[in-house]
């Protein structure tokens, strides 16, 4: 069941490395797939980091002009296309902060103290392939199953509660929790 949203995982990932490929020998159409598959995960790298729309939307159009001129180099088989972009996004936010604190008054090394608490882009492209995984896996599901999993675990109904809504019986619903939950391990590799 689960294998369905891995299948599509793997095509989006598929589509973008071809895509890439393509930009990478001069194809302008192949830069706008390449954008349409990935600007909004890259504009929220960009966001975080400069903690700014509008500098966001300008970070991001540079990012597009390094992916055009960088294209070629890209080496599927030292990074995937994603990570790779999500680099270059995140390098490209960083400088941007970095040329931001060289115009600011504060004393060189003033903000050497600061934390920087927001996960790396390592971190951030692991952990939507995991959502994405989960997604996929409960997309799997039985639609009960699924939809019990959904509103106790992301929306935070109680059994009790979902169980009043869905005019179901308390056990059943614990029932389709139960065997989904169990499913969704088998699913992620878990068991």
């Amino acid at each position: 069941m689960g294998n369905v949203g891995e299948q599509n995982a793997d095509d989006a990932r598929t589509m973008l490395a071809a895509a890439l490929g393509e930009a990478g020998a001069g194809d302008v159409l192949a830069l706008r797939r390449v954008y349409d598959l990935t600007s909004a995960k890259l504009f929220g790298i960009c966001l975080r980091i400069s903690g700014d729309r509008e500098a966001a939307e300008d970070i991001l159009q540079d990012v597009y002009v390094k992916i055009w001129r960088r294209a070629a180099t890209f080496d599927a088989s030292r990074a995937s296309a994603v990570s790779w972009l999500a680099t270059i996004a995140h390098n490209a936010a960083i400088d941007w902060r970095r040329a931001q604190l060289r115009h600011d008054a504060a004393p060189e090394g003033a903000f050497d103290a600061v934390a920087d608490d927001a996960p790396r882009a390592d971190e951030v492209m692991m952990q939507d392939e995991q959502r994405l995984r989960l997604l996929a896996c409960l997309n799997g599901l039985e639609r009960q199953h699924a939809e019990a999993i959904r509103s106790t675990f992301l929306s935070g109904l109680t059994y009790q509660q979902l169980a009043d809504h869905l005019q179901t019986p308390l056990g059943t619903i614990k029932s389709w929790i139960r065997r989904g939950m169990l499913k969704l391990k088998v699913c992620l590799g878990d068991a």
